[in-house]
């Protein structure tokens, strides 16, 4: 999907849209599934459609149809793997949602906060107070071993976030106060006065300090300054924890439906004049402003999160069955090393050491293979996403999940203080894009698909969304899926929006 960037966009107008539907393999499981599989809703595809998409010899392109589907000038284009899966496994989701304030004296989240309208243009920030948050919402999920997480993330993902901002939607309503420390505490006003700021901070951060005996009226002791905490700060928040939450529900539901596999999951969120980019795996969020590419995220990888990794084995070695190793050497130990001195590295290290080779240091280790290559506990390339919960070791009892986190790395993006033209893009993609597409490939491609289309045309970011697609996936030769310069394309799903 590509999103055109704006400088201005609407708080008051908005709704919220039809989301993108999710889907299980079928088969393998007496269990009902949770959602049946589709593809994202939004690009209206019959079911003879769906079935011809997911031709793995042809590998149509499937785009966008119709714009009004989508806010903004939201493109979308994907395709199907070349057989590496059954269905394709990526999914997608566009909403605009409307997130109401906590009803007064209610001290649990309203589970309806949620209003829906099918379109939602910008048209300006508004400067009062304000009774609700406008939000737009767009999400990529790169399923894995089934596409049953990708489609229930897809579903339910955006849900959690509005719950966890409807908490602290009376504090984001009102910019110019600082978040309380406890919520019914006065909050600090940005525009009070140096020396009565000091005073309501000190109010609020004493705890219970006794004054000198027999002193009553004696000023208690002030032992800290108090922590200013931004909304932007809040809003990173309520994302960090809408996919903690999504993962439970995952967990929780596969003892009821049929729910394969894991994702990864980036999502984007764009309220109050910032660009919020959540991401949890290897997909990728790039912006491009006046053909400068700003990245939006990193990629998680067992190679990136190797010192994570080594640091929950080395202090949880039970989660290791006995089986592998924590360490990382420059290859697989043979027993006929033992004795002798090899490099290695743990988690304390960015470099390498020599040590002493054991018995011990003869396990798999930890972390195997490099970049695509490399999987932890020989079994995953990826090690941030949702799901994955009964994910073990082959022919072992090894759980994988406790080395994967669902946790996201947040990036903000101050979209309202720049001014942007109609060729600057967000986008997004799964993997399959930037395995053989490097960002700069990317801008420049899209910088100058837009430069030669008419800027009127409101398909012109579907058709360079389809574009990426086409250069990523390439043309069918003899020896498979090829690309500029003869180099391989991509035989994964490909979904750049």
């Amino acid at each position: 999907m590509l999103t055109r960037v704006k400088s201005a966009v609407a708080n008051f107008m908005g709704g919220m849209m039809a989301g993108g539907s999710n889907g299980d393999h079928p088969g393998g499981s007496d269990m009902p599934l949770k959602y049946p599989y589709s593809r994202p809703e939004f690009l209206g595809l019959s079911p003879d459609e769906i079935e011809c998409s997911a031709d793995h010899i042809a590998r149509p392109i499937l785009i966008l149809k119709e714009t009004k589907r989508l806010p903004w000038s939201t493109g979308y284009a994907e395709v199907i793997n070349a057989g590496k899966s059954t269905l394709n496994e990526d999914q997608a989701c566009c909403e605009v949602l409307v997130v109401k304030r906590r009803p007064a004296g209610s001290s649990t989240p309203n589970r309806t906060p949620l209003t829906r309208r099918r379109s939602s243009l910008p048209n300006g920030e508004g400067m009062g107070p304000r009774e609700y948050l406008t939000l737009h919402y767009w999400a990529l999920f790169d399923g894995h071993a089934g596409s049953g997480v990708a489609v229930a993330a897809s579903r339910l993902l955006h849900h959690h976030i509005a719950l966890h901002l409807q908490e602290v939607t009376e504090i984001l309503c009102t910019p110019n106060l600082l978040p309380p420390t406890c919520l019914g505490e006065e909050p600090i006003n940005h525009h009070l006065t140096p020396t009565s700021q000091r005073a309501l901070t000190r109010a609020a951060s004493l705890r219970g300090a006794a004054g000198a005996p027999g002193s009553p009226s004696t000023p208690p002791t002030r032992f800290f300054t108090e922590k200013k905490v931004s909304h932007e700060s809040l809003v990173i928040g309520a994302i960090e924890n809408a996919f903690k939450d999504m993962d439970v529900q995952i967990e929780k539901e596969k003892a009821v439906y049929n729910i394969s596999g894991g994702c990864t999951a980036l999502v984007v969120v764009y309220l109050l004049g910032k660009l919020y980019v959540g991401n949890a795996g290897d997909s990728r969020a790039i912006i491009i402003r006046a053909g400068e590419v700003i990245p939006m995220s990193t990629e998680f990888t067992p190679e990136s999160e190797r010192r994570r990794l080594q640091f929950l084995a080395y202090m949880q070695p039970h989660l290791l069955g006995n089986e592998f190793t924590h360490l990382e050497f420059p290859r697989r130990v043979q027993r006929k090393e033992v004795g002798k001195r090899m490099l290695y590295r743990d988690f304390t290290m960015a470099g390498w050491a020599y040590k002493t080779i054991e018995d011990d240091d003869l396990k798999f280790p930890l972390i195997y293979g490099e970049g695509k290559k490399a999987r932890v506990l020989a079994t995953i390339g990826v090690t941030r996403g949702l799901g994955d919960h009964n994910l073990k070791v082959h022919d072992s009892n090894i759980y994988i999940k406790p080395f994967l986190s669902c946790c996201p790395e947040v990036k903000a993006y101050p979209l309202a203080q720049y001014e942007h033209e109609a060729d600057d893009v967000l986008v997004l993609g799964t993997d399959g894009l930037w395995d053989v597409l490097s960002n700069q490939e990317v801008a420049e491609a899209v910088t100058c698909f837009l430069a030669n289309c008419d800027p009127d045309d409101q398909h012109r970011y579907t058709m360079a969304a389809q574009d990426l697609v086409m250069r990523a996936r390439g043309v069918l030769k003899d020896r498979g899926w090829r690309i500029s310069n003869d180099r391989l394309g991509s035989g994964d799903d490909i979904s750049p929006s």
